[in-house]
C-alpha cells in the first residue's frame, strides 16, 4: 500500500470508528456488529504500527490503553473545583430557594440533575480534540490522568460540529456501572481474590492505576455536564448541555428525566421524590439530587463563597442505617485539644464498606442519645460518608445497662478537661505536655498543604517525640545530622531528604506558615484573608477584635481563637523562635506589589457583568487595596459597582442614596 493511500485509510477509519463508538456508548444505538468493530480496529493499530507518522495521539486506538504513567503530574486546575453545599431535607432547599429569590429581581428557572456518586474530573478540549484531564484533587489542583481517561470510550477524542469554542473545559463525573463492577467482582471471586467494596472507591482505585490498559479492560463510564468557556456560546447551564451532546459528549439523559427545568420549589420537590424511588433502578450510583440556577448571568451575579458556588446546591438522599452494639466508648484527643467520644462497635456492613467505629461527637451529644456500653444502637453515614450513631433501641437496652459518664481527666496525661460555656467540646489545657497535641500540631504542621515537608509523616514524627529531640516544631529546625543517623533505621538517604525538606519549608510563604500553625479555626482560606490583610505576623499579632472582624469573612469566633492564641507567651515565643530561623511571617515585595491601602476601610458591593474585567478580577483589586468585599447593600455600602444588566442591588443603591460607580471609574481610585 503507498503512503497516501494508507494515510487515506487510516483517517478513513478512525473517523468510521469513532463515529461507532458514539453510537454505541453514548447513543446505545450501535450500528455495527462488536466483531466488525473489533476487525476494523484490529486494521488500524496495524496501519498505524506500519505508518506511525500518521497515527493520531487521539486515534481510535487509544481507547485499548497500554500506555505507563510513571508518576501522575500535578496540575493547577484554572478555576478551581469547589465542592457543593449540602442538604438533607426540602425544607433546607426552600430556604437556599428565598435566599436566591432576595438576591435576583428577575425571574428565576433551576435545572435539577442527578448527583452522580464517582469521581469529578475536569477535561481540557483544544480545537476540538482531548488534550488533558484532571482529577479534582483538594479542589485547587489535581492529577494528570490523561491516559486513562482516554479509555473511557463514551469521553470523545476529537469533537463533531466545530462550532466548539478553540479552547474550553469540560467537567463531570466518572463511574463505575454496576453490572461492569459486579462482572469484575466475579472474576476476583473466582480467581480467590478479595472483592472491591463498592464502585465509587474502586472507580477512583481504578483512577490512579499506572497501566491505562487496566483502565480500559474495567468499563468506566462518565457524564459530562459543565462547560466551562472564556467566552460563553449560549446563556443557560441548560443550552450548554444541549451544545455539549451535539458536540459528542454523553451528557446525562434529558429524555429519560436526568435533567429537568422548573421555576418552583414544587417541581424541585417532584424531582428529588421521583429519584429518591427511581434511584435503585439505575445501572450506576447515585446519592442525591444538584440543584442550579440556569442563567449564567444569574450565576454571576449571586457568586461564590470560598467553598461552594451560591448559585447551587446538593439535596442529599437519606442515608442508609443499620442496627449493631456499642460494645465501649474510648476518646480520642486532637491536636487542638479537644476531647472526641469514639463509638467502638461489632463491625457492621453498611452502604458498601464495615463500620466498626462512629463519632459520638461530644459530652451533649451522649447526653442526648442517653446511649450506654451494650446497647442496640441505629448507625448511619452522615452525608454518606462518615458513620454516625442516630439513636438507641431502648427496647433492647439490658435492665443494668449502666448510664454514660463523661470523663473528667485527659485519658493520655491525666489532666482535668476545661469546657466553655459557649463550645460543645471538652479541651485538654495541658497544650505543651499532652503527647497526642504534641504529635498532632507537629503532624499538622508538616501536611502536604502546610508545611509540605519530605521525608517526615507520622511514623518518624512520633519517634522523634518519643525520642525527646522534639517537642514543638521549632525543635524540627535545631535536629543534627547526627541525631538523625544515630536513630535505627535512618540511613544517610533518609536522614538528609529530611533535613533537605526542612531547609525547604522555609521557602513556604507567610499564608501557608500561618495555617501551619495549627491555630484553631484558622484553615487555608481564612489564613489567605488574614496574611492578604495584616501583611505581617507583626500587626497580626497586635490585631484587636475590631481590626480581625473588619476583615472580609472573620467572624467573633476566629478573631477570640487569634487572640487567645498570641495571648499564649509560648506561641509567642514559638512564633520568634521560627521566625529566627528563617520562615517568611510577611508578604515578599512580589506579592506586596500593586498592593495599596487606597480602599482601606471602604466597603464594595459588585452586581452585573462587565467589559474589561471579570467579577474575581474586580473583587481581587478591591481587597488588594485594602477594600472590603461584600454581598449585599446596606446604608454601610461605600459604594455599589455596576456593570451591564444590574439587577435588585442597583436598585437598593439609588434607594439608599449609595454611592455608583463603573469598573473605569474603580481604577480611577487605585490609580
Amino acid at each position: 500500500m503507498e503512503k497516501e493511500q494508507a494515510q487515506e485509510k487510516i483517517n478513513q477509519l478512525s473517523s468510521e470508528l469513532r463515529e461507532h463508538n458514539h453510537n454505541y456508548y453514548v447513543l446505545s444505538s450501535p450500528t455495527i456488529s462488536d466483531y466488525d468493530f473489533d476487525m476494523q480496529l484490529k486494521e488500524l493499530q496495524g496501519l498505524e504500527k506500519q505508518y506511525p507518522d500518521f497515527a493520531d495521539v487521539n486515534s481510535p486506538t487509544k481507547r485499548v490503553g497500554g500506555d505507563i504513567t510513571k508518576n501522575f503530574e500535578t496540575v493547577v486546575h484554572k478555576r478551581p473545583m469547589l465542592s457543593l453545599g449540602n442538604s438533607y431535607s426540602i425544607d433546607d432547599i426552600a430556604d437556599f430557594e428565598i435566599r436566591i429569590a432576595k438576591s435576583i429581581d428577575h425571574e428565576l428557572e433551576y435545572v435539577c440533575e442527578l448527583k452522580y456518586d464517582g469521581v469529578a474530573i475536569s477535561i481540557i478540549y483544544e480545537n476540538g480534540e482531548l488534550a488533558k484531564a484532571v482529577t479534582r484533587g483538594d479542589g485547587t489542583k489535581g492529577e494528570d490522568v490523561t491516559a486513562n481517561v482516554k479509555t473511557i470510550r463514551s469521553i470523545p477524542l476529537k469533537l463533531k460540529g466545530g462550532d466548539y469554542p478553540s479552547e474550553f473545559e469540560i467537567r463531570g463525573e466518572i463511574f463505575f456501572p454496576r453490572k461492569n463492577f459486579d462482572k469484575l467482582n466475579k472474576l476476583r471471586e473466582e480467581a480467590g481474590e478479595p472483592l472491591y467494596m463498592n464502585p465509587r472507591n474502586t472507580a477512583s482505585g481504578t483512577m490512579k492505576s499506572k497501566d491505562s490498559a487496566v483502565v480500559a479492560e474495567r468499563g468506566l463510564d462518565c457524564f459530562l455536564y459543565f462547560v466551562y468557556a472564556d467566552e460563553k456560546q449560549v446563556n443557560t447551564h441548560y443550552d450548554s448541555l444541549l451544545k455539549a451532546k451535539d458536540w459528542g459528549f454523553k451528557v446525562p439523559y434529558i429524555e429519560k428525566n436526568f435533567v429537568c427545568r422548573t421555576t418552583t420549589i414544587g417541581g424541585i420537590k417532584e424531582f428529588i421524590e421521583y429519584w429518591d424511588k427511581e434511584r435503585f433502578n439505575l445501572d450506576f450510583d447515585i446519592d442525591g439530587i444538584v440543584i442550579k440556577v440556569n442563567s449564567y448571568h444569574q450565576q454571576e451575579e449571586l457568586g461564590f463563597t470560598a467553598k461552594s458556588p451560591r448559585w447551587a446546591i446538593a439535596y442529599k438522599f437519606k442515608a442508609e442505617q443499620v442496627s449493631t452494639t456499642l460494645e465501649a466508648i474510648t476518646y480520642q484527643i486532637g491536636r487542638t485539644g479537644a476531647i472526641t467520644p469514639v463509638a467502638n462497635l461489632t463491625p457492621v456492613l453498611l452502604a458498601g464498606t464495615t463500620i466498626k467505629r462512629a463519632s459520638l461527637h461530644n459530652a451533649d451529644q451522649i447526653e442526648k442519645l442517653d446511649i450506654r456500653v451494650g446497647d442496640t444502637v441505629f448507625v448511619e453515614k452522615g452525608g454518606e460518608i462518615i458513620p454516625k450513631i442516630i439513636s438507641v433501641d431502648l427496647q433492647k437496652r439490658s435492665t443494668d445497662a449502666v448510664k454514660t459518664k463523661y470523663i473528667e481527666c485527659c485519658p493520655e496525661c491525666q489532666t482535668p478537661l476545661v469546657r466553655k460555656e459557649e463550645q460543645a467540646h471538652h479541651y485538654c489545657p495541658n497544650d505543651t505536655g499532652c503527647p497526642p497535641q504534641i504529635k498532632g500540631r507537629i503532624e499538622h504542621y508538616i501536611s502536604r498543604k502546610a508545611m509540605n515537608i519530605d521525608g517526615l509523616g507520622e511514623e518518624t514524627v512520633e519517634l522523634l517525640v518519643n525520642e525527646g529531640l522534639i517537642a514543638n516544631m521549632a525543635d524540627l529546625y535545631d535536629l543534627s545530622y547526627n541525631q538523625l543517623f544515630a536513630l535505627e533505621g535512618f540511613k544517610e538517604k533518609k536522614v538528609r531528604n529530611i533535613l533537605d525538606g526542612i531547609e525547604i519549608s522555609k521557602t513556604v510563604p507567610f499564608a501557608r506558615v500561618l495555617f501551619a500553625l495549627g491555630i484553631r479555626y484558622v484553615g487555608e482560606t481564612v489564613a489567605k484573608k488574614l496574611t492578604k490583610h495584616f501583611k505581617s505576623i507583626d500587626f497580626l499579632m497586635r490585631s484587636t477584635m475590631i481590626d480581625l472582624i473588619s476583615v472580609d469573612e472573620i467572624g467573633e469566633r476566629i478573631a477570640d481563637s487569634v487572640i487567645e492564641y498570641f495571648a499564649d507567651e509560648a506561641n509567642i515565643e514559638l512564633v520568634n523562635r521560627l521566625r529566627g530561623n528563617g520562615l517568611k511571617f510577611e508578604l515578599t515585595k512580589e506579592q506586596l506589589e500593586g498592593a495599596s491601602e487606597r480602599l482601606q476601610g471602604l466597603t464594595f458591593v459588585i452586581t452585573g457583568s462587565f467589559e474589561n474585567h471579570s467579577r474575581n478580577d474586580l473583587k481581587k483589586i478591591i481587597e488588594d487595596n485594602g477594600g472590603k468585599n461584600t454581598g449585599s447593600v446596606s446604608k454601610k455600602t461605600s459604594y455599589v459597582l455596576v456593570g451591564e444588566a444590574a439587577g435588585s442591588k442597583l436598585a437598593k443603591a439609588q434607594e439608599l442614596g449609595v454611592n455608583i460607580i463603573d469598573e473605569n471609574e474603580l481604577i480611577e481610585m487605585v490609580g
